[in-house]
Formats: C-alpha cells, structure tokens, sequence
C-alpha cells in the first residue's frame, strides 16, 4: 500500500465521522473541566480536529460568554459538553441553541428524554455516553444522533469496563448512529484499530493537556509529562457504605490524603459522632475546588490531576496541530507497515 492508497482508507473508515462533525478529521477532545475552553478548542477545530467546550458547573452566562469567545477564534464546527445533573440544565440547553451551536454532548448520568428532544427541534444534533448495549439502543430510540463510549482508561470520572471491551460489545451492536470510542487513546495506531473496528471516530483527552494552546499551568503539564501510565489510578473506597464515585488521576499528596481522611470519618462514624449523611457528605466535599486548583493555579501536590492511562505517552508540550499531525502520521504508518498481502 502507497501513502495515497494509506489516505484515502483512513478517509473511508471515519468518513461517517468527519461528515457528522462536519471537520476533517474524526477526532474529537474530549470535555475536561478548567481544560477545554476555548483557547484548546479553538485550536484543536482549528487544526481540523473538533473541539468541545466542557461547560462543567458554568452557569449559563458563563457559558454563553465561553461560546462567544470560542466563536472569535475559529471559524470551523466546535461542539459543548453538558452536564444532566446540572441544576439550570434547562437553561445551558436555551444557550447552546441561541448561539447556534452544532453538536451538543449530554454527559454525566442517563439524559432528559426532553433535554434530546429539546435540543434536536432547535436544530443541534445530540451525542451521549453510553456505557453498555441496553444503554445505547435506548439513547438511539430517545433520539441520540451518536453515541460515545468511554472506557475506564480515560480521566476523570469512569465506569468499570475497558474501552476494548466496550468497543467489542457496543460496536457491531450500535450501526445506526456513528459511535465514537474513547478511554486510554494516545497514538494513531490504536485510532485506527477502533476505526477498522466499526467506530465512525475517536475522542482524546490526556494526549490535549500538554498542548501548548492548552491553559493548564505549567506545573501541571510537567506532571503530565512526568507520569507513567500506572500512575493514574482511580479512586478508592475504603468502605461499602461511604460509596466513592471512581475519578482515575495522577497520584499524589492529596490522593493519599484522602486516603486517611476517609479512615478518620469512618471511625467518627463508628462512634457515634457522625451520622451517615454527614458522614459521606465529609468525604465527598474532600476534592471541592481541587481541579481548579491543580489546573489553573498549579498545585499539583494536593489538587487533583485527573489523567488517563495515555498519559505515559504524553512525553512533551506541542501544539495542537503537531500533536493531531502525529496522530495521523501514526495511523497512516501502520497502514503503510501492513505486508502487501494483508494491506492490498
């Protein structure tokens, strides 16, 4: 296989991609708190990428304000990342529809079947995170225009199972819709593996943090660049009855604090001191404010640097346009490296 011949098969596989997202390249950012803002998502839709918004905790002025700026610095399709448990949820959905914006990601627990409704009468197409196969056909049917599966390798908050696994279950499953695959994705071979798979395209967010667009401080870029993959583990609780929702990050200082603040309110709570509501509400209010702090302030001893697995494979700070033409690079060689026989 020549390099022309490489192009236009990578062209074909995520075709169906590149034409929902209306970019050059299926390959979305994945919506990372204090991370993607506009100066990031500018420059990875910029770079024909498609870069989304996180609007996290934003209230809707916020966000509009985010939206408009992000406006001011690209001209190509960009997509926001919403909350469902976001209490004005109602009101980030008039937003996003007033400024216009394309593609909307509904994250963060199961949809508003109203919220879909809402936002494809206004002319937005909806994409929302499915975690198995019974999840995914019930999104399709309230009207989900794509689905993204994320597998427990990503950052942040995740579920249980493995995006290899999840891919294998969910994509000869899910034919209707474009489904985009992510969790654990930091080269260009492996994109192409889930794109052979079925996937109409890929979401990346770890291999962004370290671009030189992205306004995460300094510090925490080092800490990136420092990490290996085991590194970033989840999150652990110590005991059934205080659930601790599994968020995967670097660890640190404050990881291992929460360890022993964890130990210290149960034992409150053996003896009577706490109830169980004050209890978990003690755990639970441990990481208010720590990703702010570790991303935009640079305390990386205490803050939390939520991370995924890819990020032993985040080596250097480059720019947005270095870093997709890497990826794309990577694909297209193992194209290329594929013997006569198996590539044509």
């Amino acid at each position: 296989m020549d390099r022309a011949h490489a192009e236009a098969l990578l062209n074909h596989l995520w075709r169906r991609g590149t034409e929902f997202l209306g970019c050059r390249y299926a390959i979305m950012c994945g919506a990372m708190t204090w991370v993607s803002e506009r100066h990031l998502v500018a420059a990875i839709s910029n770079a024909g990428g498609f870069g989304v918004i996180a609007s996290g905790s934003m209230p809707p002025d916020i966000l509009a304000t985010e939206i408009a700026e992000t406006y001011k610095l690209t001209g190509q399709p960009f997509g926001v990342n919403l909350i469902t448990l976001h209490p004005k949820l109602e009101q980030l959905v008039e937003v996003c529809l007033d400024a216009k914006v394309g593609h909307v990601v509904l994250a963060g627990g199961l949809p508003p079947a109203a919220a879909i409704q809402k936002l494809k009468q206004g002319g937005a197409k909806v994409m929302c995170f499915a975690p198995a196969v019974a999840l995914a056909r019930k999104l399709v049917r309230s009207g989900a225009d794509a689905i993204v599966i994320e597998g427990m390798e990503a950052g942040g908050h995740i579920g249980p199972v493995s995006t290899s696994v999840l891919a294998q279950e969910i994509l000869p499953a899910i034919t209707d819709v474009p489904v985009f695959v992510a969790g654990g994705i930091g080269r260009g071979n492996a994109m192409l593996g889930y794109l052979e798979m079925g996937a109409s395209g890929v979401q990346l967010g770890t291999r962004f943090v370290c671009a030189t667009e992205s306004i995460a401080h300094p510090n925490f870029k080092k800490a990136f660049i420092r990490a290996a993959a085991r590194d970033a583990m989840p999150s652990v609780a110590l005991d059934n009855r205080f659930p601790v929702i599994p968020v995967r990050a670097i660890v640190n200082d404050g990881v291992r604090k929460f360890m022993e603040v964890q130990k210290e309110v149960i034992a409150k709570f053996d003896r009577g001191e706490l109830d169980q509501k004050a209890a978990q509400l003690e755990i639970e209010h441990f990481w208010a404010g720590a990703l702010r702090r570790a991303v935009i302030e640079g305390d990386v001893e205490t803050g939390s640097l939520m991370a995924g697995q890819s990020v032993g494979m985040v080596t250097k700070e480059q720019s947005t346009a270095d870093i997709i033409k890497d990826l794309i690079e990577e694909a297209l060689q193992a194209l290329l490296d594929r013997p006569k026989s198996i590539s044509g």
